[in-house]
């Protein structure tokens, strides 16, 4: 897709139980019908190879509260309201706003080969992706994504299941009668975001640092409780889980983190994390991203790719995802592949 156009000739409708239009219960979530993509039987083509998938939603009337991915570093194009479903058309004419969030839209399966590696990186902002460079894809499980395909070739997928603020045990209540911004827990969206999908063989966890923020406030030992829980249940669904450590947060400017109580528990959970027996194996990115001297993230890590601006020091930029993604063992994740000659 460049801009709003999108590839001659690639545009396909997707129908609902076949039908054009589908009605979706607020809370519910539904799958449509299998759409086949022909052109995209060679994935190495390279008119197609890297390129990005395009989907268009129509709301007829009014949607209510929507479905959305507030943070998705994407650039995605909008019709002028009451402009009608334009899905159809292939330039970009009829799309002449952007947007930097993704709507009602979830998830995409796909078919592949049986045996496929499917890495789930599970967690909250940093793995969402925030202050990593617009429309670049250089969060950390991108940059894992890359060194997959560099090695076996396309036969892993990485899906990012992050979401800014989420929390490994917190809130203690969610739903639309009491909406949190980080979403339902970990162990909540466990099923919906992780176990929900297809051939999922490895959850890479990286989560903690919310739940110690002031809006969390939890004790270490019931975020290593809820980690054991899901760790359990993933394990035995046969899924391996690969703990994530925490990067600092000390001296962040965001009121909610920062302060050293917070930076005691997160010492405290990445020795948790790093405990043999725990995970199946661990990645240590505190270790790479740690400034030794001042207790937080290493300078370089701190500017804001996608905004230019000083940075939270608590959120690394493409630097630190960089640095996070190339840290992490490929036999770890992907023990059953043979890198390709």
């Amino acid at each position: 897709m460049t801009a709003a156009a999108v590839v001659p000739g690639t545009n396909q409708s997707v129908r609902f139980k076949g039908q054009e239009s589908v009605v979706i219960q607020p809370g519910e979530w539904v799958w449509s019908d299998p759409v086949s993509l022909p052109f995209a039987s060679d994935p190495d083509a390279a008119p197609l190879s890297g390129r990005k998938l395009a989907v268009s939603v129509h709301v007829a009337g009014e949607s209510g509260p929507m479905t959305w991915h507030a943070k998705a570093l994407q650039t995605s194009y909008v019709t002028a309201p009451r402009a009608g479903a334009k899905g159809g058309e292939e330039g970009e004419a009829a799309f002449p706003f952007s947007t930097s969030s993704w709507f009602f839209l979830d998830a995409i399966d796909m078919s592949a080969p049986a045996g496929t590696p499917v890495i789930v990186a599970l967690g909250d902002s940093i793995t969402d992706g925030t202050a990593s460079t617009m429309n670049a894809d250089d969060r950390w499980p991108d940059v894992l994504s890359r060194r997959l395909d560099a090695a076996y070739g396309n036969r892993v997928s990485v899906l990012n299941a992050g979401i800014g603020g989420n929390q490994v045990v917190g809130p203690k209540e969610y739903g639309p009668e009491k909406p949190f911004p980080g979403g339902p827990s970990a162990s909540q969206r466990l099923e919906r975001d992780v176990l929900g999908l297809s051939g999922v063989s490895t959850v890479i966890w990286l989560e903690g640092i919310n739940d110690f923020s002031r809006n969390g406030n939890a004790a270490v030992e019931d975020v290593q409780s809820g980690m054991r829980d899901v760790i359990s249940r993933l394990r035995a669904r046969g899924v391996r889980v690969v703990g994530a450590t925490l990067p600092s947060a000390l001296g962040s400017t965001s009121a909610a983190h920062g302060f050293p109580e917070q930076d005691a528990k997160r010492k405290a959970l990445n020795g948790f994390i790093r405990s043999p027996g725990v995970f199946d194996a661990a990645v240590d990115f505190d270790a790479v991203t740690l400034d030794r001297e001042t207790g937080g993230l290493k300078p370089e890590m701190i500017p804001d790719s996608t905004t230019g601006g000083p940075g939270d020091k608590l959120h690394p930029n493409r630097t630190g995802y960089h640095a996070m993604g190339t840290s992490i063992d490929l036999n770890v994740v992907a023990p059953s592949l043979v890198p390709r000659r």
